[in-house]
């Protein structure tokens, strides 16, 4: 109840895009759930490719497909009636179009006769299911990991995506729980809590978190930050409807202030913890910070190599980034999992 559900096996489509940026959620697809991507295919036009074979929607049915994913993101979320002749194509082919779009699928007549005609779904990832409840604030067995933030959009999903497939290596019962429209799309299932009521986010957050073995982790992918004026809310839902054992700060190197908003600034790891964990410790007395996640994007190997050692050096934490890996994530992962 309450989570979305998606096709296992899906045909990546890629629009008229000409910015990788845009199509950063078939690239997800691609680095993160390649087992579930057939193939490509895009409009004239487009110069982004993700790398995958160039199906059309039949040739992906015949290959195993049963889904085909908008994997682009345009200005304003909305469906360009260019897209409509292959979407209707998709349907007929036997796939189910999954989109996380702001603009709904099921709003489009056209795309909704003909999924009833063809026995189609349309799936829009940004609907959240019905039946969300309160949240009760009960206490659920297994283990849980949020990743949290100074600011929006510098790695929670990623650095969630990481450390679940880190434990699953490290032979460890663990789930990615997806809670945004990309995150969503990579694990299969998942709810999208921005688009959930205000009243229920916390227990949207309780329902992708269930009951599970004490031994098993749900890594739950972050959103927002508590620090930011405009998604606090959602954080600090995720935050109480999880009940997490362990948070991952996640940070970018040399940001200074919030994203959209200029006339915050961003604050200190220190704070950031220390926020954090009292108010977690509302839901899960026993919740700590493992470490932090660090995007190092910017630096050459050498120096992000001495930035991670003198972060975790002055925090007194295992600090690393996720997307470079190498003993100091090794560590990370280590602390999460410490008892």
């Amino acid at each position: 109840m309450g989570s979305i559900e998606l096709p296992q096996r899906c045909l990546i489509f890629l629009g008229e895009v000409t910015d990788p940026s845009m199509a950063k959620t078939a690239f997800g697809l691609r680095d993160w759930a390649p087992q579930r991507c057939v193939g490509e295919y895009s409009l004239p036009g487009c110069t982004v490719s993700t790398g995958l074979p160039r199906l059309t929607p039949t040739q992906a049915r015949e290959r195993g497909a049963d889904g085909f994913i908008i994997g682009v993101a345009n200005f304003g979320g909305i469906l360009a009636e260019s897209w409509i002749p292959i979407l209707l194509e998709a349907l007929g082919a036997g796939l189910d179009v999954v989109s996380g779009m702001h603009s709904r699928l099921t709003d489009h007549a056209q795309l909704s006769a003909a999924a009833q005609r063809y026995g189609r779904k349309l799936i829009d990832v940004r609907k959240p299911a019905a039946g969300i409840p309160v949240a009760s604030g009960r206490k659920r067995t297994g283990k849980r990991l949020l990743t949290v933030g100074t600011d929006c959009a510098l790695g929670k999903k990623y650095t969630a995506l990481a450390i679940a497939r880190a434990l699953q290596a490290r032979g460890l019962p663990a789930t990615f729980r997806g809670t945004g429209q990309t995150g969503i799309m990579i694990a299969g299932a998942g709810i999208p809590i921005d688009a959930v009521v205000a009243d229920f986010v916390a227990g949207a957050a309780e329902l992708l978190t269930p009951d599970a073995a004490p031994e098993h982790w749900d890594v739950v992918e972050g959103q927002g930050s508590l620090f930011h004026p405009s998604y606090a809310g959602v954080s600090l839902g995720l935050l109480h409807g999880t009940q997490p054992d362990v948070i991952v700060v996640c940070h970018e190197l040399g940001r200074t202030h919030l994203v959209d908003v200029p006339e915050y600034p961003v604050p200190s790891l220190f704070e950031t913890i220390d926020l954090n964990l009292r108010l977690a410790r509302r839901t899960n007395p026993q919740a700590r910070c493992a470490g932090i996640s660090l995007n190092t994007a910017a630096l050459s190997p050498s120096e992000a190599s001495n930035v991670l050692e003198e972060h975790s050096s002055r925090l007194r934490l295992p600090v690393a980034d996720p997307m470079r890996g190498g003993p100091a994530f090794e560590r990370l992962v280590q602390a999460c999992i410490a008892q």
